[in-house]
């Protein structure tokens, strides 16, 4: 039986597709919504909404007449690039064992780029933290998140700094984290990058860099990430428009 919190259609969404990861359903065909909702214990609309919401991240399929089924092609998609997700929780998904290392806590003046950015005064406060996301043994992830020092509104320790920054923000922050706007960047691994993350000069990279926004579209955190592919593919499903 599911329990009420915090969204019984995310909760519903994502105990089905585990079923799906482990193989549970015969030749892949998802049993009728009546049935799984009686196994969840929830209504027939929440299992509808969790198989919609599957069918848009391609995990299944619609074939009218005949039912629903896994779409193996989509189990591909460890995750999802549209939605707020831990690094730790991409790195299990992947089938690694993740751990996280702060490795520099730091108070700095923002630049005049940065301040822009994060709509604040060039030489407000801001908080850099340096985070690297371990696969099993292996640095995988290096991540630098700015956040300014008038959205923490908490007292905390540096080792709640271990936190996704989202989870972060919501416990310490003064508002939550609701979206991104990330821009993909090639990059060649810098000194820095190749200390760290354990891999040769002049290596390609894939970074993240994003602005981070509230519920009222305000900026509240920059971050840049920067990923080693040989460890991390990061896949998508582009669609025709219909």
């Amino acid at each position: 039986m599911l329990k009420r919190a915090p969204s019984l259609t995310e909760q519903a969404k994502s105990h089905i597709k585990q079923l799906i990861l482990a193989d549970e359903f015969a030749d892949g065909r998802i049993p009728p919504e009546t049935t799984l909702a009686t196994d969840l214990g929830v209504s027939r609309t929440t299992i509808r909404d969790a198989l919609s919401r599957l069918e848009h991240e391609g995990v299944i399929y619609r074939k009218q007449g005949a039912g629903t089924f896994v779409n193996r092609p989509g189990l591909q998609i460890k995750s999802r690039l549209d939605e707020i997700w831990s690094y730790e929780g991409v790195l299990r998904a992947h089938g690694y064992m993740p751990s996280t290392r702060i490795l520099d806590v730091s108070t700095v003046s923002a630049d005049e780029e940065t301040a822009v950015s994060l709509n604040i005064t060039p030489g407000d406060d801001l908080l850099v933290v340096k985070k690297l996301f371990l696969a099993d043994t292996e640095p995988v992830i290096l991540a630098h998140n700015h956040i300014p020092l008038c959205q923490i509104a908490a007292p905390y320790e540096e080792s709640d700094l271990l936190l996704p920054v989202y989870a972060f923000l919501s416990e310490y922050g003064r508002q939550q984290l609701s979206y991104y706007v990330s821009d993909i960047i090639p990059i060649t691994a810098s000194p820095e990058l190749v200390t760290t993350l354990h891999i040769p000069a002049q290596t390609p990279l894939l970074s993240l860099s994003e602005i981070g926004y509230s519920d009222d579209h305000q900026p509240i955190l920059k971050s840049t990430s920067c990923f080693r592919d040989d460890l991390l593919r990061l896949r998508l499903i582009r669609r025709s428009v219909q």
